[in-house]
């Protein structure tokens, strides 16, 4: 299907229900677009393609899931309203968040996509474009991650999940256990979110039979990496800190 995307953006709001995926498994994508319109044709054409689709029609609601949700793909708009959309995807970065991002901008002159990519987007479409060359960009998009080595980033240092070793800015390495990298890898990916001891003992621990493994490892990898790598939330549980 070819279809041109309107140059401007609209004014809707509102957020679409997400869809489930048919045939790629475990292919999410998150669409951060303010015209209804738009949104609307790329959740269904991309739920068609087998993508699992979510929509955000602003930049706050983009931020947010993609601080908080894991996605395979983040299709950006540069215009948002809320929060400008470079502000996410700057923001996104600084929280370690390595989620490949295509933007889409009326904005389409060198300068502006050097901008958007210097930002930290690995893609850039300016509008009007082919709606068949998004769906192309965005499966290069999720090829290309799927090649790469597993990494996943924290403020300090990153995690090789394929190894499980820890590399810090001062070039230092540690080898995990599989339960440690995986409570890492846990935190790390979202690292807005607060996690209760029960949801990490069912995302990480699920075959464990003491449910005080939880605090177990998080007092392993804080005494491997200090106090301040995992965020202690009273009355809540855990969440993603940073090396001091």
């Amino acid at each position: 299907m070819t279809a041109i995307a309107p140059e401007a953006d609209g004014a809707g709001h509102g957020e679409s229900q997400p869809y489930t995926a048919q045939v790629t498994e475990n292919q999410r994508v998150l669409i951060a677009e303010d015209d209804s319109r738009l949104a609307s044709m790329l959740d269904t054409l991309l739920g068609s393609e087998g993508f699992d689709v979510e929509v955000a029609r602003d930049g706050q609601r983009a931020l947010h899931l993609g601080l908080t949700s894991p996605f395979d793909v983040l299709v950006l708009d540069r215009g948002l309203p809320a929060v400008d959309g470079l502000d996410v995807l700057r923001r996104l970065r600084e929280n370690g968040i390595t989620t490949p991002i295509l933007v889409l901008s009326a904005l389409g002159t060198a300068p502006d996509r050097v901008d958007g990519l210097n930002a930290g987007a690995e893609d850039y479409l300016a509008k009007p474009f082919d709606i068949d060359e998004l769906v192309a960009r965005v499966r290069a998009l999720t090829r290309r991650a799927s090649s790469t080595v597993p990494t996943v980033r924290f403020p300090g240092g990153r995690l090789d999940t394929d190894s499980r070793t820890v590399t810090l800015t001062d070039g230092s390495r540690t080898v995990l256990s599989e339960r440690e990298s995986a409570l890492l890898e846990c935190l790390a990916r979202r690292p807005a979110q607060v996690f209760s001891r029960a949801l990490l003992l069912e995302d990480v621990f699920a075959d464990a039979d003491d449910p005080g493994v939880v605090d177990t490892y998080v007092h392993h990898l804080r005494r491997k990496f200090g106090r301040t790598l995992i965020e202690t939330v009273r009355g809540v549980g855990y969440r993603m800190g940073s090396l001091s």
